[in-house]
């Protein structure tokens, strides 16, 4: 063997060295993050089944959080029930404007800048925002804080990750299906009911998944936004602050909660990924 061919083959194996000691750092990183995310989670389900929870050992079991949070429905079912009023207002507000938005984005000359402008909000601190729109919505617009208050808050949290969710489908449409669809014919109405609504689907459900999840949970803005009105999210955050609260029934409410928006949340992964498939 020459030379040359020595050096190549070292140059290769040091190369695939190399890639499998970055392989290994990725996975020990990313098995690190998935640990810090969910063993919390795992752990706060364990002690809601433990019949002495803020002992932090989980045995002996019992159901018998469950069953108090169950008789308790007085303290937290009002807060339930105007967290999913506003979530279902917000994900029905996401569905529509990410539609509209997410429809006609791709095809701007300037989408990439005016993505940015959608995205910005993500990226400033729950408070920061929390205290300029209390600031704008009650002093400049003269809007009541409350309810209304709360829906405009979570909507403007909750629109541009349901932006990017639409964008994952609209970004990969066929628009030559629109403009066969158009030459033999059919209508403006027609092509998007026949054709578009149908390809969207995936990412028209999805940003009312994740409007719902993000409004559902949200603390910050609704802390500042609420004027008296108690979210889901405020009673727990309260309960779990105050020294006098049955802080079992925290786990038993927030394991309910974990799993419920866990379930959604994959629900509208997998529709995003892998529910728009479609044969045409």
């Amino acid at each position: 063997m020459t030379s040359s061919g020595l050096t190549e083959t070292a140059t290769k194996s040091w190369s695939g060295s190399q890639k499998r000691t970055a392989s290994r750092v990725a996975i020990f990183f990313g098995a690190t993050a998935l640990t810090l995310l969910y063993i919390p989670i795992l752990w706060l389900a364990i002690m809601s089944v433990s019949e002495r929870p803020l002992s932090g050992v989980p045995w002996p079991l019992s159901t018998k959080w469950y069953d108090e949070l169950a008789g308790e429905t007085g303290k937290w079912l009002e807060p339930l029930e105007l967290s999913l009023l506003i979530a279902a207002i917000v994900a029905c507000g996401c569905m529509i404007m990410a539609t509209i938005v997410g429809r006609v984005l791709p095809r701007l000359r300037w989408r990439g800048r005016l993505l940015i402008v959608f995205l910005i909000p993500i990226f400033v601190p729950g408070v920061v925002a929390s205290g300029a729109m209390f600031m704008f919505y009650k002093a400049l617009m003269g809007i009541k804080m409350g309810v209304w208050s709360l829906i405009l808050g979570h909507l403007t949290w909750a629109l541009p990750f349901t932006i990017l969710a639409m964008l994952v489908v609209t970004t990969r449409f066929d628009y030559r299906l629109l403009e066969a669809a158009r030459d033999l014919g059919a209508s403006k109405w027609e092509r998007f009911l026949q054709i578009e609504l149908p390809l969207l689907k995936p990412g028209i459900v999805s940003s009312g998944f994740f409007g719902f999840l993000l409004s559902f949970n949200e603390l910050p803005r609704s802390i500042f936004l609420r004027s008296g009105q108690q979210t889901l999210p405020i009673y727990l955050w309260a309960e779990s602050a105050s020294h006098v609260s049955s802080i079992p029934l925290i786990y038993a409410l927030s394991t309910i909660v974990a799993v419920i928006s866990i379930f959604l949340t994959v629900t509208a992964l997998w529709l995003l990924f892998f529910g728009g498939r479609n044969p045409i």
